[in-house]
């Protein structure tokens, strides 16, 4: 089992999200539970065609972070 980063926007129309360590991996949705179920969907197949294809599956590398700045 592999933990993968997501990074999920707002926008206009509901959500988006993509990770980092899996280039071209992306999602949206309505809500945010929508976009992380379609995320995890998004990340299952693009892994699986990783493998297929016979390259190398990523570990993940980042991770996130705040930091604290006067407003």
């Amino acid at each position: 089992m592999r933990k993968y980063l997501i990074v999920i926007e707002e926008t206009g129309t509901g959500y988006s999200a993509y990770s980092p360590d899996l280039e071209g991996c992306v999602s949206t949705g309505r809500t945010r539970e929508e976009v992380e179920k379609n995320m995890r969907e998004a990340i299952e197949f693009h892994l699986e065609g990783l493998r297929l294809e016979g390259l190398e599956v990523p570990a993940p590398h980042t991770y996130s972070a705040y930091v604290e700045v006067p407003a």
